[in-house]
């Protein structure tokens, strides 16, 4: 038995924890609060992967060597301030040499380093799990509506009120549409999604309800996990309701960025042409060019969006038809002050049963 191993339920016992993968293994999801000190670069696995199918032998020299240069100049940097008594965790892929050689050297220089049982790989696993079980641990609210609506603005609303919400879109860097890609921030990786989802429902209470947007089974390049695709679409839910002049509004200020970028906008709309046809995405382009935003966002609004939002509902939310109506303000109405009156009216609401045993009610009350 390696008494330098442990399993990823004591990962909570330790001061830090260290991933000493590559850089690219961390950016695309590491254990939530490590930090990198990479044992090998991006560029020398590469080198060491390359060798071993040659050479085993050769590989592990040369990788031996490069990890001992990495592992010395990190106790230079990172590590030099760490005092005797610190208790680091120490993880890789799957547990193996990289893991192993940073353990061994920091036990012999005195501190209580531990090495993770199956590494990331390990962690990964109980990510997976929590995806397929955890979803069902909460009741939902699901907020409803077509695009330019707001129902990002009214879920943030209800958080800053009080209520637990479920930003799915704030997690996957993206509005859901095809022309939702953020200006300033690029989707994460699927598997750090996945660790930011798990940890947001870990946080959650199950005895109140937890408010999100209605979705569909993927936000740009996220996939959702069927447990909770399943669950938000046989939940209650509020439809918002918004004027026709505050949803133009809305789409001009929150894709501005795309009517200030011609070129890529127009792309974006020439992949609409087999749903739409080549005169009227012409059409949208004319408007483009001509400085027609407002014109252009009604466009969006009456010949796709909404009709999108129409036969999407109508396939995926069965309790849609006896849904709570709730008319909104996002552009010229306080929103916080409006999430708090429907939170009053949810809380109004006689107490109808389980939502879930119960065809196309109304939500809950709080």
């Amino acid at each position: 038995m390696n008494h330098q191993r442990v399993t990823i339920e004591q990962i909570g016992e330790f001061d830090e924890i260290i991933d000493v993968r590559t850089p690219l293994e961390f950016a695309e999801d590491h254990v939530p609060g490590a930090i990198n000190a990479p044992v090998l670069s991006n560029e020398e696995r590469v080198i060491v992967g390359t060798m071993y199918k040659d050479s085993p032998f050769d590989a592990t020299r040369v990788g031996a060597a490069l990890a001992a240069r990495n592992i010395a100049k990190h106790l230079d940097t990172i590590f030099a301030d760490r005092p005797r008594n610190w208790r680091p965790l120490i993880y890789c892929w799957r547990g193996g040499k990289r893991s192993g050689s940073m353990t061994a050297m920091f036990n012999m220089i005195g501190w209580r380093a531990r090495q993770l049982e199956g590494g990331y790989k390990a962690y990964r696993h109980t990510v997976v799990e929590a995806l397929g079980s955890l979803p069902a641990a909460f009741r939902y609210v699901v907020l409803a509506g077509p695009t330019g609506s707001g129902k990002t603005r009214l879920l943030k609303a209800l958080g800053a009120a009080g209520a637990q919400i479920l930003d799915l879109e704030g997690l996957a860097a993206h509005r859901g549409s095809l022309l939702g890609a953020l200006p300033t921030r690029a989707q994460p990786a699927q598997k750090s999604f996945d660790t930011a989802l798990v940890q947001t429902l870990r946080a959650f209470d199950p005895a109140q309800p937890v408010f999100v947007e209605a979705e569909s089974r993927r936000i740009g390049a996220i996939t959702l996990p069927v447990a909770l695709v399943e669950q938000i679409h046989d939940a209650p839910c509020i439809v918002v309701e918004v004027a026709r002049e505050e949803r133009v509004a809305l789409l001009l200020e929150e894709y501005g960025h795309l009517l200030a970028d011609h070129e890529y906008f127009r792309e974006q709309l020439v992949k609409l042409t087999p749903l739409h046809g080549r005169e009227r995405i012409q059409n949208w382009c004319r408007l483009l060019d001509e400085g027609g935003r407002a014109e252009l966002s009604e466009a969006l609004i009456a010949e796709h969006y909404d009709p999108a939002y129409t036969r999407s509902t109508r396939r995926h939310y069965p309790k849609l038809a006896k849904s709570l109506h709730f008319a909104f303000q996002p552009m010229t109405g306080d929103t916080i002050a409006q999430a708090q009156t429907l939170l009053g009216q949810l809380r109004d609401m006689p107490d109808t049963g389980e939502a879930q045993d119960s065809e196309a009610e109304a939500p809950r009350p709080l």
